[in-house]
Order: structure tokens, then C-alpha cells, then sequence
């Protein structure tokens, strides 16, 4: 005998603007004209496999209300909680780590392929799990590779800069946020005692790039410090650059300031970034004579989140974890804005365009990972869950098989990730990008951590836009079939 079962999430969410990329594929919202495709959208954006939409469920079909009553989803069969598949195996990992070995040659990509490889292999010297800091002076074979970009760049630190003394930049390079990227395995060289055995000052690089940021470079007139040499110009990538250096350094000089002005310099780029006519999006880069960009570079969105993240957890595992309570609350409500804004526009393949909210441009996969890690991240260290089922989305997409044979639908038989900005002209698409490589080794790891806590909120409710200038309670409910 058969009976029905009513599975409802609530989703008590307060949302407004345009309707969902993948709602705006239907044209009519009546009995008749809601079909299997929009069904089967539906499914997708509810992080669920889709399948075959059957001619009735109960005698009735498929169908969906929109009015200024809550929005009601009536048909589909849920499936169960997140298994963990749609995974890259190891080897697949390693392919993606030597490409990234093999392409990170500018100060950014060094210093975000350090910071990708301690989040995977050494986590414990991780700032975004929940080792206490500072870290343990006893250094690790894991770090082996974080060591090598750090002696590699302090060791060439005089033919880059000309031989200058006092205050200089780890890399001589026209933006002065990019090169502190590499400031945090540095500062673990030196922590580590690496200083004797590589016969480098580390202390003392990391001492002259920390004065050239804060004494050198221009700042705005409330004190923003410029992500570029020549003017004041900020860009949203500044924010994953420079303050988790500054935070870093702080903690452990045991100087409070330092702790603060990392947090400050967050707190200035938000006011000057960030669009709340775009449900919280950050623009990519303004200021300057020129080279601005006001659109909402997906990729810049990922910067500014995981560079939150990574002050949020230096100072949540230090001596000022009390003292500093209302910060790292700011820069939790702050992440979760970003990825309330960018996953408002996620797209039914899992993807987001390298401008988030402009459909026109090309699909990415680096930003799209880079949002999936923060979102695990915010989640391992706020216990935030809101957006977890659209990273798990995410990530199963860029892991997907395209074929029986083991090929993979975004990435290339040498493990590139693809498609992906160019980044070194963030409007075009490109290939064989660096920064992507890390971010996917970013997520990797984030969802690894993730799942070793148990995958805590993965049936967490979604937020949905479903109308210009109207809050929506929506409440999305399937009904299946079950035998009793």
C-alpha cells in the first residue's frame, strides 16, 4: 500500500531582487507550463540529483506557486544527505599540485600556493582550523614545500630589490598588496628556526616588508592602505594579500595593534568595496587614474571572503580570541555577506560566471572553488551552514567525470583546471592558471576538514531571489512516495 510522506526545509530567509538564474529559464508558472526541464532546475538548485519528472505524483503534477504567498515546490524525491563522492582522488590532487608548482612564478601565486599547501598538508600550522597559536617552534616535513617559496624568495631578495636597505617588499613588483602574500611562511621559517638552518634572515625580511606596507605604500585619507606602489588604488584582492600577513605578524610579536589595524584595513576596503545594491558583492578595484573596475569580479568576491577568514581564524586561535570578539564577529557577518551575494547567482551547473551577476561573461571554476572553500571554512569556524549544500554543489560540478573512462569535465588531462579566468587579464577567459590550481587544493582541503568534523549542516536550508523589491518566506517542499 502506498502513502505519502511530506518532507518540508524551511527556508526563513529575507531575500529580494531578480529570480534565480535557473528560475528565469521558465516562461510560465501554471500547471501546464511547468514541465520537466524547470523540474529538473529545480533539483539542481536544490543540490539534489535530478531525475525523470513522473506524469503524476498522487494524480497531481508538478507545480510551483509564486504569489506574495511563500513559494511551494511540490514534487521531486529528495535524496539522502551528502555522500562523499564527487571527489578528486590523490592522484588527481597531485596532478593539480605540480601544475601548480610548475606555473606560480608572481608574488600572489607563490604566496597563495604557500598557503594552499599549508591548509592541505600541514594543517595543524593552519590558521583556519582550531590549533591554538602561536604554533609550535618544532617544524614539520609537511611544510617542506611552504619552506622551499619562502627560502626561494628571501634568498633572491637583494637582486630583486637592487641591494636596498630598511624597508622593501619580500619581491619588487608594481602592486605593494601581493608580495606580503607571502608574509605567512615567512613568518613560519623563521618561527621554526629555519634562520640557522638556511643561513637567511626571515625575521628580518619579514620585519622590512611589514615597515614598507605600513609606512611606505599610499593610503587613502582614512587610512586604507593602497594594493598599488605608484597611486592609491584598492582592489578587492588586497584583503587575502596583505591583512592576514599583518595578523599574523601580530600574534606572534604579541603586538595588539598589528592585530587590530589587519582588522581595520579589512573594515576601510568593505566601505569602499562593497555594493549593497548587489546583495552585498564586493566591486573588483576603484581609485586610481586608471584600471578601475566597478563590476563584481568573482574572483575579487573570493579574495576578500577567504582573506577575512584567514584574519578571522589567526585571531579566534590567539591570546586576543576575548578581547576581540565583536571583530571577529564583523568579519564572520562580513564573509557570509559576500557568499549570500555570490551564491544568489550561482548557476544550475554548479558554476559561477567570472562576473558573478553577469550571465554574459564566460563560466569559472576558480572563483567557483574558491567560494566552495571559504564556505567549508566559514562553516568549520563559525559553524555558519547556510550555504553548505551550494558548495557541495560547486565542488561535485568542478569534480565531475565527463566520461566512463575517468576524464574529468573541468579539468584537462593534466589536471588545469577549466574554465578559468585569465589571471593576468581578469576580464578574459584564460587557461592554465596558477591561482586556480590553489584554490582547488584550497577547497580540497577545506572539505576534507569539513568532512572530518562530521559534515556538519550539510541539509542546511538555501537562499533563493525570488522578486524585485519583495521579501519572500519560501518554503520548498517534496513530496515522494514511500511504502508503508
Amino acid at each position: 500500500m502506498l502513502s505519502y510522506e511530506l518532507v518540508a526545509q524551511s527556508l526563513f530567509v529575507g531575500i529580494q531582487g531578480d529570480l534565480p538564474f535557473w528560475m528565469r529559464k521558465t516562461e510560465h508558472w501554471t500547471r501546464s507550463g511547468y514541465g520537466p526541464q524547470p523540474h529538473a532546475d529545480v533539483l539542481k538548485a536544490l543540490g539534489r540529483n535530478p531525475r525523470p519528472v513522473p506524469k503524476a505524483v498522487g494524480d497531481a503534477t508538478p507545480l510551483v506557486v509564486l504569489t506574495d504567498k511563500p513559494l511551494v515546490v511540490l514534487g521531486g524525491q529528495p535524496q539522502p544527505p551528502c555522500e562523499p563522492y564527487g571527489s578528486l582522488t590523490d592522484d588527481q590532487l597531485n596532478g593539480v599540485k605540480a601544475r601548480l608548482a610548475e606555473g606560480a612564478q608572481a608574488s600572489w601565486e607563490l604566496g597563495t600556493r604557500a598557503q594552499a599547501l599549508t591548509e592541505l598538508d600541514a594543517p595543524s600550522y593552519s590558521v583556519l582550523n582550531d590549533s591554538s597559536l602561536p604554533p609550535t617552534h618544532v617544524a614539520s616535513d609537511s611544510l617542506a614545500d611552504v619552506f622551499s617559496i619562502a627560502r626561494m624568495v628571501v634568498g633572491n631578495r637583494s637582486t630583486s630589490n637592487g641591494d636596498i636597505q630598511g624597508p622593501q617588499p619580500f619581491i619588487q613588483d608594481g602592486a605593494a598588496g601581493d608580495p606580503p602574500s607571502i608574509g605567512v611562511a615567512v613568518l613560519l621559517a623563521n618561527w621554526t628556526g629555519r634562520s640557522s638552518v638556511d643561513g637567511l634572515d626571515y625575521e628580518g625580511a619579514a620585519r622590512d616588508q611589514l615597515d614598507f606596507l605600513l609606512t611606505k605604500v599610499p593610503r587613502t585619507s582614512d587610512g586604507a592602505i593602497s594594493h598599488r606602489v605608484s597611486e592609491v588604488q584598492l582592489w578587492s584582492d588586497f584583503v587575502y594579500m596583505a591583512p592576514p600577513f599583518i595578523a599574523y605578524y601580530g600574534v606572534l610579536s604579541e603586538n595588539e595593534t598589528l592585530v587590530q589595524e589587519a582588522y581595520n584595513q579589512i573594515k576601510l576596503y568593505r566601505q569602499y568595496l562593497m555594493d549593497s545594491n548587489a546583495g552585498g558583492l564586493w566591486k573588483h578595484i576603484v581609485m586610481g587614474s586608471s584600471g578601475t573596475d566597478p563590476g563584481h569580479w568573482s574572483t575579487g568576491n573570493g579574495w576578500a571572503a577567504a582573506g577575512m577568514l584567514r584574519v578571522l581564524g589567526t585571531i579566534q586561535n590567539s591570546q586576543y580570541s576575548k578581547s576581540f570578539k565583536n571583530q571577529i564577529k564583523d568579519l564572520q557577518n562580513w564573509v557570509s555577506e559576500i557568499l549570500g551575494g555570490m551564491y544568489q547567482n550561482l548557476q544550475p551547473n554548479g558554476l559561477f560566471t567570472n562576473y558573478a551577476d553577469n550571465y554574459t561573461s564566460f563560466d569559472d571554476g576558480a572563483s567557483t572553488a574558491l567560494i566552495a572553500s571559504a564556505t567549508y571554512r566559514l562553516a568549520l569556524l563559525r559553524d555558519v551552514h547556510t550555504h553548505l549544500p551550494d558548495a557541495e554543489r560547486s565542488r561535485k560540478s568542478l569534480s565531475a567525470p565527463s566520461d566512463s573512462n575517468g576524464s574529468l569535465a573541468h579539468f584537462t588531462s593534466n589536471m588545469w583546471l577549466t574554465p578559468v579566468v585569465n589571471p593576468y587579464s581578469f576580464s578574459r577567459q584564460g587557461s592554465d592558471s596558477p591561482e586556480a590550481q590553489a584554490f582547488v587544493v584550497e577547497m580540497q582541503a577545506a572539505w576534507r576538514d569539513w568532512v572530518a568534523q562530521g559534515s556538519r549542516g550539510v541539509n542546511h536550508g538555501i537562499r533563493l531571489r525570488v522578486g524585485p523589491s519583495v521579501k519572500w518566506l519560501a518554503v520548498v517542499v517534496g513530496i515522494f512516495l514511500v511504502t508503508s
